[in-house]
């Protein structure tokens, strides 16, 4: 089971009339922690979404590669060639 955890934030400013543009009763939230927690959440989406982005490009560049660029390697090999990166 998660942890619930409570924040404190002061804004003022733009900000501050921002937040209460969008938490009114003609705003897109109820309450302020309602619109926080939905901030959160789309934030956790994008990095998410650029995590594997990341991901895809480099599969995608690896599956670009012609055979030649590929050579077998028993698991000696590739502990070898793990233990070599390490110690750089």
């Amino acid at each position: 089971m998660s942890k619930s955890m409570t924040l404190n934030v002061r804004v003022s400013g733009a900000l501050s009339e921002f937040v209460a543009a969008n938490v009114s009763e003609t705003g897109a939230y109820e309450n302020v922690s309602e619109y926080v927690r939905d901030l959160i959440r789309r934030d956790m989406q994008r990095a998410e979404a650029e995590a594997y982005e990341r991901l895809k490009a480099e599969l995608n560049k690896a599956f670009a590669a012609p055979d030649s660029a590929y050579k077998a390697l028993n698991a000696e090999a590739v502990i070898a060639r793990n233990a070599a990166r390490k110690a750089r």
